[in-house]
């Protein structure tokens, strides 16, 4: 892993995402628990991770699966206890994984005690700690900022006669930062789960953490104005500079960053979704080796997928974040999975997930895979009376939510639900998924999870793949060529996006190439010329 050659595990490794409700049941009560993950923990560890990222299981209300935390310290009791936490960690830590978890701290749940507090005067010793405003002088609310889930983001208390901050749902209220006992307390938290084992954490919309003190409302977008804009949500409608991404964030994630220094060898990783902003963000927040040690943004999330746009974004970063760190990932589960968002019609879904792990593994920065893309998992079509997500609930069949990347992971073909409860599943298990399942991909020389884990141990014997630097070359049309480079070893890397076969002729100066073989899934090369079938690849060792 990447401790072997940079003395920062976290640099460069593979961290494999469980969204806890869908992994494994151990109850038969149709959701996953610890207890099942820690059952699974092998399955990760043969695929050639470092480490695995939780979702939230902390105690919620869970009107946003468990991103409403009514309490930072307590295991919800759908998912287990705190035993069963502490054996996870310990069964991890056994396997040589790391173990990273969810921390949602910019805003709680409005059933944490600190909101039902905060909420029942505005006197009391935890008024200030969410941002409340009062009413304009007709009653309507203080500015114009928009909730990332739709509508207002401000409801309305009778209580208080003043409006909260949700970002998201009315059931989120925002913390509010600029209140020095509110950071303190979220640090404790943070501090409790390190003291617990943990080595690291994912910070869940880590540039939603402050805001505008003034409350000055938010510009419309240029393109909103002329009427050109087309986009289904209106929070894409403004100019994003006053609701999120403030200064006084930096301050803060250097004090984070102090807490995870004193723990020892531990690492946070920070989700960003700044809109257009997304690069300078991450440039900011990984910079300096005083904040977070890397972030991922939504660039590579989205449904353009093109050697152009690929190269685009890295070289992006690269020029921004000279010494920044980024964690590139395709799928996660607020995101339609990346196979069924990057095959086109008539394509084969197996060929995109192959060549998809091909690239992620290769690219420079951490990478994080989500539970089932290692099986080239589509996205599931569900019926609206399946959902569960609130956003496809409420803006169904516009946007049909979350659920279709969060159904159960698939274990036996032949198994009730296959594998992942004897219970009724929380959400249905697809049965198109079922052929793709573990027990039949797991024997298969040629199925996609036996390519994943060929690719990810390439990846983890070859320095180069894992904290080397990269160095585009020159390629038209959907090729992607580069070079990775660590001390003595250097790795030429093609890409082919297209459907049919391209040639890529090899700069004289770059010399002899030797192939390094994707478990029989590589392209062909003849004098000083690669040449690639479509969604191919070619790893070779340079001389």
């Amino acid at each position: 892993m990447a401790e072997a050659t940079t003395g920062e595990w976290w640099r460069g490794c593979v961290i494999y995402q469980i969204y806890p409700r869908s992994y494994q049941d151990t109850t038969g009560d149709g959701s996953g628990d610890l207890k099942g993950i820690t059952r699974r923990l092998g399955h990760v560890a043969s695929l050639g991770a470092d480490a695995v990222w939780l979702s939230p299981f902390f105690k919620s209300p869970m009107a946003d699966m468990g991103y409403d935390v009514s309490d930072y310290r307590a295991v919800d009791p759908m998912f287990g206890t705190m035993a069963d936490f502490d054996a996870l960690v310990a069964e991890a830590h056994r396997l040589g994984l790391k173990v990273i978890i969810d921390q949602v701290l910019a805003h709680t749940s409005d059933k944490h005690d600190w909101f039902v507090e905060s909420r029942s005067s505005r006197d009391n010793a935890k008024a200030d700690w969410y941002v409340w405003a009062d009413t304009q002088p007709d009653g309507t609310a203080p500015n114009n900022w928009l909730s990332v889930f739709g509508g207002p983001a401000w409801e309305w208390d009778a209580t208080r006669r003043q409006y909260y901050l949700h970002n998201f749902l009315a059931a989120q209220p925002a913390l509010n930062f600029h209140n020095k006992a509110v950071q303190d307390a979220l640090l404790d938290a943070v501090r409790f789960w390190l003291d617990r084992g943990v080595d690291g954490i994912r910070l869940d919309t880590v540039n939603y953490y402050f805001q505008d003190r003034w409350l000055r409302s938010n510009p419309p977008l240029p393109e909103s104005i002329a009427g050109t804009i087309d986009q289904n949500s209106t929070y894409l409608y403004q100019e994003h500079l006053f609701d999120k991404t403030q200064p006084e964030n930096l301050d803060f994630l250097r004090r984070l960053r102090a807490v995870l220094d004193d723990a020892g060898d531990r690492a946070a990783v920070g989700e960003i979704g700044d809109e257009d902003r997304s690069l300078q963000t991450l440039a900011a927040y990984t910079s300096g080796g005083d904040k977070l040690n890397m972030c991922y943004t939504f660039d590579m999330l989205g449904g353009d997928f093109s050697a152009a746009y690929v190269r685009g974004c890295v070289e992006a970063f690269e020029r921004g974040a000279p010494d920044g760190w980024v964690c590139w990932a395709f799928s996660n589960h607020d995101v339609v999975r990346h196979v069924t968002r990057w095959t086109r019609p008539g394509g084969d879904p197996g060929a995109v997930a192959r060549f998809a792990i091909e690239l992620l593994a290769c690219l420079r920065g951490s990478i994080c895979l989500y539970e089932g893309e290692e099986l080239g998992l589509e996205q599931a079509e569900l019926a609206y009376t399946d959902l569960r997500d609130p956003v496809g609930i409420r803006f169904w069949p516009g946007n049909k939510g979350r659920d279709g990347c969060r159904t159960p992971m698939v274990w036996e073909k032949d198994a009730p639900n296959a594998g992942f409860s004897t219970g009724r599943p929380w959400l249905p298990v697809p049965d198109s998924q079922r052929a793709r399942a573990v027990d039949v991909q797991a024997p298969d020389v040629n199925s996609v999870l036996t390519h994943y884990r060929a690719v990810l141990g390439i990846r983890r014997a070859h320095p180069a793949l894992v904290c080397g630097s990269i160095r585009f070359l020159e390629a038209e049309g959907n090729l992607l060529a580069f070079i990775r480079e660590w001390q003595d070893e250097k790795l030429l890397c093609v890409f082919n996006f297209g459907d049919g076969t391209a040639d890529w002729p090899m700069p004289c100066d770059l010399g002899p190439v030797e192939p390094v073989d994707f478990a029989g899934y590589g392209a062909s090369q003849r004098q000083g010329v690669i040449s690639l079938a479509g969604l191919r690849a070619f790893i070779g060792q340079l001389g």
